[in-house]
């Protein structure tokens, strides 16, 4: 079945009392849900104590954890030390993962750097096969890298693109996010017919059972015609993508997705809402 959850705290965990993200699991398990991505967006500072606590949850409510790798990460740079850097960075990630008992991280593509698009998603695809290079040295290989798509259309991180990366290795699984493509795509991924065509790419050229279980995040976004993602939004606002569309093209492909919902404060209520639609629609509700 798919699994359904939250990137980070929603503004409901705070509000219900609870203070630090260690908690998060108990709040995942009574409110319904299956799943929890670590932010480390704005770096890698995890303590060994937090990480083993949230290993302890998260076995305890049987939350599923992936972790969110810094957003300045940069797949196309052509400079050495920023190379380094990231390598870093995605090692870094993996190692906390590693302690808190998550298999998978997200990964950003990153900006296209005014790079030929050809040339910057193989720079992506080497720095990717060396990231993995080096995490086998450090006995972290079964770690999955998950590149995501993107929402701007300047970055790296089309569907097309994001397949390219994940056939380097075999370890890697794609993050399909779902509002990044409907804002890059400016809107037009709209029917559970528009969803099956975007992911059917995916299956045919990696795989499914590959694929099968891949990582995805959704929420509502608002963009512009010319740069694709302005911001996420909650289910509140009449915008796109529409997750009943996506979840009919997820059940009709028989694709059963880890789902990380994304919603601007709202996400823990929004995922427990895709879930409850997921249940209605496969029992033919």
């Amino acid at each position: 079945m798919i699994k359904f959850g939250v990137a980070g705290n929603p503004n409901e965990f705070y509000d219900m009392g609870y203070k630090a993200s260690e908690q998060m699991p108990k709040y995942l398990f009574e409110l319904g849900v299956d799943a929890y991505e670590y932010q480390c967006s704005r770096g890698v500072r995890v303590s060994d104590e937090k990480a083993k606590l949230l290993r302890e949850n998260a076995n305890k409510y049987n939350i599923k954890l992936s972790v969110h790798a810094p957003y300045y990460i940069s797949l196309s740079t052509q400079e050495s030390e920023k190379k380094r850097n990231t390598i870093k960075y995605i090692i870094d990630t993996m190692n906390v993962a590693d302690k808190m008992g998550a298999k998978r991280i997200v990964v950003h593509a990153g900006a296209l750097l005014g790079l030929e698009r050809s040339f910057a998603v193989e720079s992506a695809c080497n720095l990717l096969k060396e990231a993995y290079n080096q995490a086998d040295s450090y006995n972290l290989g079964h770690i999955t890298i998950c590149p995501e798509t993107m929402g701007k259309i300047n970055q790296l991180g089309s569907s097309s693109e994001i397949i390219q990366m994940c056939k380097v290795d075999k370890r890697l699984i794609p993050t399909i996010d779902f509002g990044h493509l409907y804002c890059r795509n400016l809107g037009t991924l709209v029917t559970k017919e528009d969803w099956i065509k975007e992911l059917s790419p995916y299956i045919e050229e990696l795989g499914y059972e590959r694929m099968k279980h891949f990582h995805s995040h959704f929420s509502k976004m608002i963009y512009t015609e010319n740069g694709g993602e302005k911001c996420h939004v909650t289910f509140k606002e009449d915008e796109g993508p529409y997750y009943e569309e996506v979840i009919k093209a997820l059940v009709e492909l028989k694709l059963e997705p880890t789902m990380i919902c994304e919603s601007a404060g709202t996400q823990g209520i929004d995922a427990k809402k895709m879930k409850e639609y997921y249940f209605e629609y496969k029992n033919g509700g």
